[in-house]
């Protein structure tokens, strides 16, 4: 279900990435200010968007969890999560390495925006300890979509309070893609964010898929009996299961 399409899907994708690396290096004038160091924008910027996305998506898809106690919407949300939380860390590595050449330090504790950012993924990184702490595989499904609708709703907001603080240091980047960003600047970045777009999809069902097909295999290894006569007691590892409600793989 989830694999069908994801070969086209994944040749776009990595020709989508390829080709605005290649505008980003080699097409994209460098900036007056920061040099060649500006093209992490590029990369920086869509991944942030994705991840907060993301986030949103996740607690959308736990809502029709509980809505309908249907397992695969708890999996998705689980595997959303999970790919936001890569692209966060991405995010984070990305804009020290920026911050580093800009303004000559790793990090800036008094900017308002990255100070958030990085309280939203101490956030969710406690989403998956949480989870597994709970063995009821019904009562882990419902707990984790809540905390995932809770999270979810706590990123517009703490987008918001960010957009009315004062800018320390990190520029108000949406405002400028608009207003200050030259033509070709502007035409790479929202390449960037249509590759970055597809990546985290793709990756998405890549994941859903090989779950997916994880949980067939358990269901025919079960039909066969050869987990209880050759393996003993099923092991379960610590993903949501496509079978039973929030049940664990």
């Amino acid at each position: 279900m989830y694999g069908k399409g994801l070969r086209p899907l994944s040749l776009i994708t990595a020709a989508s990435v390829a080709l605005t690396l290649v505008a980003a290096l080699f097409w994209a004038p460098n900036d007056a200010y920061l040099g060649f160091l500006q093209k992490i924008f590029y990369v920086h910027v869509p991944l942030a968007i994705l991840t907060l996305c993301g986030f949103v998506a996740a607690g959308l898809m736990a809502i029709a969890h509980l809505r309908t106690r249907d397992p695969r919407w708890d999996m998705r949300s689980y595997v959303a999560i999970h790919i936001s939380l890569i692209f966060g860390v991405t995010v984070l590595i990305t804009g020290s390495i920026w911050a580093r050449g800009a303004w000559g330090h790793w990090w800036v504790w008094n900017d308002p925006t990255l100070v958030s950012f990085l309280l939203v993924m101490l956030l969710y990184a406690t989403y998956q300890p949480l989870r597994f702490a709970i063995e009821d595989p019904e009562r882990q499904a419902r707990y984790a979509s809540v905390f995932a609708i809770t999270a979810g709703a706590f990123v517009p907001i703490n987008f918001a309070i960010v957009r009315l603080a004062p800018a320390y240091v990190h520029p108000r980047t949406l405002s400028n893609i608009s207003g200050n960003l030259p033509g070709r600047m502007q035409v790479v970045f929202y390449l960037a964010l249509f590759a970055i777009t597809l990546l985290w999809i793709t990756l998405w069902r890549f994941e859903m898929t090989a779950k997916h097909v994880a949980a067939q295999t358990r269901r025919l290894r079960a039909l066969l009996g050869e987990e209880s006569d050759e393996e003993g007691p099923v092991r379960r590892s610590a993903a949501p299961s496509l079978t039973h409600a929030g049940s664990v793989s």
